[in-house]
């Protein structure tokens, strides 16, 4: 492959999206995922450059004054956002990363990046749950959801959900291993496309 690309994935949390790039993962090693950045202070056991990049507020405005993020956003006076060099030096090394990331911060991505570059790297992919009332099941099942954060979580689905025609793939994690094939489908159909590959010249 002569030029790398992303795969977004957006999605109401609980609908799998880590768990299915880990299966992608599993079939393809080399593929490299976007770490984000925060303002945020680390919780116990995350590390820097592994979980997040941990930046103070300063360093963070600074960032975003220079264009260094694809998309970010201030949530509960903490920011968050996927930083660009990342990708960029992936697409030139001919590389696949995959970002996770939310409906507005796709929506916002496509508004900041030139049609061209997003038509060449982006790829949009929707993961989506079969139904709220099983989505609703998975939140549960974890655990760490109290009565008010699985309400707003849910609201948050429902909004979310809304979006799914804006990606160019739909896929519905209702059973994993057909979900992760065809996510694989995707990635393997991306990489084929013709901007993206070398042909010997003949002789």
């Amino acid at each position: 492959m002569s030029q790398g690309f992303a795969i977004v994935l957006s999605g109401p949390s609980g609908a799998g999206k880590s768990t299915l790039f880990h299966r992608l993962k599993e079939d393809f090693p080399q593929l490299l995922f976007s770490i984000s950045c925060t303002t945020r202070p680390p919780r116990p056991g995350e590390k820097d450059g592994v979980d997040y990049h941990f930046y103070s507020q300063e360093l963070f405005h600074h960032g975003i004054q220079r264009g260094d993020f694809l998309e970010y956003a201030n949530v509960h006076g903490n920011f968050y956002g996927t930083p660009k060099a990342p990708l960029l030096n992936a697409i030139q090394k001919g590389r696949i990363m995959v970002l996770d990331i939310d409906v507005q911060g796709a929506r916002q991505m496509r508004t900041l990046l030139p049609p061209d570059f997003l038509q060449d790297h982006m790829e949009f992919v929707f993961v989506a749950p079969p139904s709220l009332e099983i989505l609703e099941e998975r939140l549960r099942k974890r655990g760490t959801e109290t009565p008010e954060s699985l309400k707003r979580r849910l609201e948050n689905a429902r909004k979310e959900l809304e979006a799914w025609p804006e990606y160019q793939y739909l896929v519905v994690n209702d059973q994993l291993d057909k979900a992760a094939n065809e996510l694989k489908a995707i990635l393997l159909a991306a990489t084929c496309k013709t901007q993206r590959r070398t042909w010997p010249t003949t002789p």
